[in-house]
């Protein structure tokens, strides 16, 4: 089955293409072709994908869906489930509107009939148990919907399938705490090859200290700046979303690389940037471990939890410090591979 992914990021998508065929392996395989396109505001998408996708004739094409809301299983995308998109990009802004103007190019550039899939970030944490997704607010709130949804699911689906190829033992033995860690940046709690617990909430903001994103911080500070700053919601969106995280406390970037290059340099700023992110990933692991009771294996994956030895060093000193003795894997995210094993499965298990 000849499929195309189309990862939609904040400012960038990867394309991915491969024809898929039993009997499909754990570790991704390497694709026929894939490629990474620039996000530019300024020009439709299908322009921009026009010249890539060129002879490129997929039966199916599969997407990254970052909030499907209620929408959780990999589904073919009808015009009801394109509203229930639309509908959810107040909560994740920088990644739903783009992933309709790429289902709205690939219309355009391949026509109606090629069948278009989505696959949901939030489905993997369908697990949840309500304590750990309900927040503690009024209980109307959960009735609007305002719960845990959790982020990352596509990479968690693959890492904990992988770690537990790489242990040998099947996922539904064993306890791990994950960390995706990218420009955006996570931690999940598995039990059993299920989640149980994750950082990121309602939208991607919450949780850990990320590349530009504050991650979490007391609500009363965001009641102060609207009460006694002036600040409007928007202003508050752009600076939690887009001036916060490494980038914020650094004043040097959002990425950990020109965080660690300005930390070889003496910068203090940066020093203290690294130094909080570590702090809490530390944290919020000890919190997975907690919940988990018990830990099998510490993975890391995404470009920081695959690169910055310097943090994973960090967090498993740390965590070794209590007396626990784990191995730590560091898994390469490979979220194309499973978008693609996703829309496999749907398709031959419908024939």
């Amino acid at each position: 089955m000849k499929i195309l992914v189309l990862n939609g990021g904040s400012s960038t998508f990867k394309c991915w293409f491969h024809d898929v065929r039993e009997p499909l392996p754990v570790e991704a395989p390497q694709p026929e072709w894939e490629t990474h396109i620039e996000w530019d505001p300024q020009k439709p998408l299908a322009e921009q994908l026009d010249p890539v996708l060129a002879g490129k004739q997929p039966e199916v094409v599969g997407h990254r869906i970052v909030h499907g809301g209620n929408a959780r299983v990999t589904t073919l995308i009808t015009p009801q489930l394109r509203s229930a998109i639309a509908r959810e990009a107040e909560f994740a802004p920088s990644h739903n509107r783009f992933e309709l103007e790429a289902i709205e190019a690939i219309d355009h550039l391949l026509g109606p009939p090629t069948r278009q899939i989505a696959v949901f970030d939030t489905a993997f944490h369908a697990t949840l148990d309500p304590a750990a997704y309900t927040y503690p607010g009024p209980y109307a709130w959960l009735e609007q919907g305002v719960r845990r949804y959790g982020f990352h699911g596509i990479s968690y689906q693959y890492a904990t399938r992988r770690a537990a190829h790489l242990l040998g033992q099947p996922a539904e033995s064993l306890r791990l705490i994950l960390c995706h860690l990218g420009n955006g940046a996570s931690l999940a709690a598995v039990r059993n090859g299920k989640s149980i617990d994750t950082t990121m909430g309602f939208t991607p903001l919450e949780g850990l200290m990320m590349g530009t994103r504050s991650g979490s911080i007391d609500p009363g500070i965001l009641v102060y700046l609207l009460r006694h700053c002036g600040y409007t919601a928007d202003q508050l969106d752009r600076i939690l979303n887009r001036e916060s995280g490494l980038k914020g406390i650094s004043g040097v970037s959002g990425d950990m690389r020109e965080i660690l290059s300005a930390v070889a340099g003496g910068n203090p700023r940066a020093q203290l940037a690294f130094d909080i992110y570590a702090h809490r990933v530390v944290r919020e692991a000890g919190a997975m471990l907690a919940v988990l009771g018990g830990m099998d294996a510490l993975v890391f994956t995404g470009g920081v939890g695959e690169n910055c030895f310097p943090l994973r060093d960090r967090v498993r000193s740390q965590l070794s410090a209590i007396g626990l003795q784990f191995p730590v894997l560091v898994i390469h995210a490979q979220e194309e591979w499973e978008i693609a094993r996703e829309c496999y499965e749907l398709l031959t298990s419908s024939r």
